[in-house]
């Protein structure tokens, strides 16, 4: 079936303005660690997708999903080890405060399950975000994406950034005052109306905002305002988690001990898993109230491959990976902004890296269109990024962790070819 037969037949079937990536989309039909496939036998190097976090059909853990499944899956009102040992085994990766666990399927899920937990833990309702932020799709959760005010229970704050700051020429301790202001301005604000704060979510990294250069010291002193006036700090970690930054966790990047954490795609590499851990009593109060149950999480098939995924991390030492990778790739990077006047910024940690693609860098000027563009033209050479962030500008680069210095090579050799066509100051 030829690619436009296919779509004409997924918009009959899906709906029409189901989302693809790319202009021309491509029919992937295998995976194999970085590499994806097409239905023309065509490799591309996977550089965008944190779902398969330890490579795309892992020996290990298509092992551990088919003895499994082969054995037992059941929801999770029976006993079975293997769900207690994985939750132990996850929670122990985490800040000492943080010993228990909710399992969910999706990170909205997580994510709706972490503001109900704060809500009932504090007695609060209103929570704070960032003006760019996406959660999760769900009615209660989707409330957070790129947020307006118009939700009375919902303030957003300008993401705190560098690179666009709310007062250029200010220092990074300004710049931190200047947006702790705003949570500030946030807090005051559900208190004039009346709406006991429940607390704040935001990615540790601000992935969907653009991956910005977070003002140093920002992220604890928001955590402790937010804190002293009643409510809870929730990192979201669906994207920043699981080593992707060359640590376990985004919070320690930032450098701070959240009040409850969301997990969720890499957990499974490609398995719906999820989860939510926080302290005992925050857990503790919240299946008090809420009784939650889901069919298809906490079961035996999600903790095999959880731990499989863990695993992987640990043995194929994949957290160092990620760092010295990606440092790597960024400096390379770093070497051809010279030559790439669109390459306005680098910023990113691990492997997750962030370019803000400009039209006039000293003027900052975003380039969603020349994103779109070259993101296109490295899908054409083989190499799948994306383009993200707030303006929509920023070149997404999220390789799997099992991602290496020879891929990195083989994409820079690509990256670079291509500055040489458009803006003819290749090497």
């Amino acid at each position: 079936m030829t690619t436009t037969e296919l779509l004409v037949r997924r918009e009959r079937l899906l709906g029409a303005g189901t989302p693809l990536f790319y202009q021309e989309p491509i029919n992937i039909v295998r995976g194999e660690g970085v590499w994806l496939f097409d239905a023309d036998g065509r490799r591309y190097v996977d550089m965008y997708n944190n779902v398969p976090c330890v490579g795309h059909c892992h020996p290990h853990v298509v092992e551990a999903m088919h003895r499994q499944a082969g054995t037992l899956n059941v929801h999770s009102r029976y006993l079975h080890e293997g769900i207690l040992d994985y939750a132990e085994r996850l929670t122990n990766l985490h800040a000492d405060a943080l010993t228990s666990a909710v399992f969910t399927c999706t990170g909205t899920e997580a994510n709706e399950v972490a503001m109900s937990m704060a809500r009932i833990a504090t007695g609060g309702r209103g929570f704070i975000c960032t003006d760019a932020a996406y959660h999760g799709n769900s009615a209660e959760v989707s409330k957070l994406t790129r947020a307006k005010d118009t939700d009375t229970e919902i303030r957003a704050i300008p993401y705190p950034q560098r690179y666009r700051p709310l007062q250029d020429g200010a220092s990074e301790s300004e710049l931190v005052e200047l947006y702790l202001a705003e949570v500030r301005a946030a807090i005051d604000g559900f208190e004039a109306n009346g709406i006991p704060l429940a607390g704040m979510l935001v990615c540790p990294i601000l992935a969907n905002e653009g991956l910005p250069d977070i003002p140093a010291g920002f992220m604890p002193r928001a955590a402790e305002m937010v804190r002293d006036a009643g409510g809870l700090f929730i990192a979201d970690e669906v994207q920043a988690g699981f080593c992707r930054t060359g640590r376990w966790w985004g919070y320690e990047v930032t450098g701070f001990v959240p009040d409850i954490v969301t997990m969720g795609k890499p957990m499974g590499n490609g398995m719906p898993l999820a989860g939510v851990v926080g302290g005992t009593e925050l857990v503790d109060a919240f299946r008090q109230r809420k009784r939650y149950f889901n069919t298809f999480a906490s079961s035996p098939l999600q903790a095999a491959v959880g731990m499989a995924v863990l695993d992987v991390i640990e043995t194929e030492n994949l957290r160092q990976n990620a760092a010295d990778v990606g440092n790597y790739l960024r400096g390379e990077l770093a070497k051809l902004q010279v030559r790439c006047e669109p390459m306005g910024d680098i910023r990113g940690h691990g492997l997750f890296i962030g370019l803000e693609w400009v039209s006039d860098r000293a003027a900052k000027i975003p380039d969603r269109d020349g994103a779109v563009v070259f993101v296109n033209r490295l899908k054409d050479k083989g190499f799948l990024i994306g383009n993200a962030g707030a303006l929509g500008n920023v070149l997404k680069i999220r390789p799997p962790l099992v991602f290496q210095k020879e891929h990195a090579n083989l994409f820079l050799t690509a990256f670079e070819e291509i500055v040489g066509e458009f803006y003819g100051k290749g090497s």
